[in-house]
């Protein structure tokens, strides 16, 4: 059984898409036209956001909302520890010094008890991960925010339509950074992302910073960068926007039976009365995670690991820290994250269950 089959998730969208892609031929604007306006319109609408800009991808959000609080050069950011590695990226190439921030084991969130501690002299940003689909603590964290004046990005890549007090992710912060690659809940055929924000200032900040710093043709304003939503991924993303609800509604009736059936040898997600989670992925943990994967192999099922290294221990990062992370380091060597996709039915997910729980 497949893990994911983005052709059988995307099917039900393809005859709209095939069909309206002929207006867009037809209007001959495939940068920065009508779709992408219409979509930055709909998506917001659907979260409650005041702005949404439409950008390239997912890391340019985040890399592109920290740019513009326009921060001094090594400036902290606090992130938490088993996040993926974009999260650092964008840290990194804003000129910002990421300073890593344990998960909750139960949540694998940032732990905002954790939270105060770490913060210096230096620190300026608590960028929020919701990984998995599962909302971050906002208030424990907004309130931290509060009490020292720091700035509040979220990074919504996992988490579209997932809710914190029934309040949608991306609302909490500054910026709300979305990733609309091809596996996300809302993916297109491509990359792209887009930012949500507060105020019009900033939504106008952001569009000259995705277009070479301009809004009128070769008047740049700004230092910027070339970073766009493209009028073929908007289009697609204003399709599949319409079913997104649905979408997230199946995936949850698939999580439930997982609660339901699985046994309890496997250490499934906690379910939490005052968050709305979306199940982008669907993550158990076992101390014998590689022989179980190896297991469930060999009786054709498929599954993934998000993520098999932590970012302070892959080449490109070590020598930016050099403290222990053992929560972390737990989650990173026994998580393990089931088949759980729109194009996956009842009863595939029954029969993962029952092969599961004779493992």
């Amino acid at each position: 059984m497949f893990y994911e089959n983005l052709n059988k998730s995307n099917k039900l969208f393809y005859s709209e898409f095939i069909n309206s892609l002929k207006k867009v031929n037809k209007n001959g604007t495939y940068v920065l036209g009508p779709n992408v306006s219409k979509f930055e319109n709909n998506f917001s609408k659907y979260l409650g956001a005041n702005h949404c800009v439409g950008v390239a991808n997912g890391l340019d959000a985040l890399t592109m909302s920290l740019k513009s609080l326009n921060l001094p050069n090594n400036s902290e950011v606090l992130v938490a520890s088993n996040s993926y590695i974009a999260c650092i990226l964008s840290i990194l190439n804003a000129g910002l010094k990421p300073v890593l921030i344990e998960p909750d084991l139960d949540t694998y969130n940032i732990d905002p008890n954790k939270i105060t501690n770490k913060i210096s002299k230096k620190t300026k940003v608590i960028l929020a991960v919701h990984l998995y689909g599962k909302s971050c603590e906002m208030d424990k964290i907004l309130k931290i925010c509060k009490e020292h004046n720091l700035y509040l990005i979220e990074d919504c890549a996992q988490s579209h339509g997932s809710k914190y007090k029934n309040v949608n992710t991306g609302l909490f912060g500054n910026f709300g950074c979305f990733s609309f690659y091809p596996t996300k809940t809302l993916g297109a055929l491509g990359d792209g992302g887009a930012i949500t924000c507060k105020t019009k200032k900033d939504s106008n900040l952001l569009k000259k910073q995705r277009n070479y710093g301009s809004v009128v043709r070769y008047k740049n304003e700004i230092i910027g960068q070339n970073s766009r939503l493209d009028e073929i991924q908007a289009l697609f993303l204003n399709i599949k926007l319409k079913s997104l609800n649905k979408i997230i509604s199946h995936k949850k009736k698939l999580a439930e039976i997982y609660f339901e059936n699985l046994n309890n040898k496997f250490i499934v997600p906690k379910i939490e009365a005052h968050k709305s989670d979306t199940y982008y992925i669907f993550n158990i943990r076992h101390e014998a995670r590689d022989r179980l994967r190896a297991y469930l192999m060999k009786k054709n099922i498929m599954t993934d690991i998000h993520y098999p290294i932590p970012p302070f221990k892959q080449t490109a990062l070590k020598s930016y820290f050099n403290e222990n992370y053992p929560i972390s380091e737990e989650i990173h060597s026994t998580t393990v994250s089931l088949p759980i996709s729109f194009a996956h039915t009842k009863n595939d997910i029954n029969k993962v269950t029952k092969i599961l729980n004779k493992f």
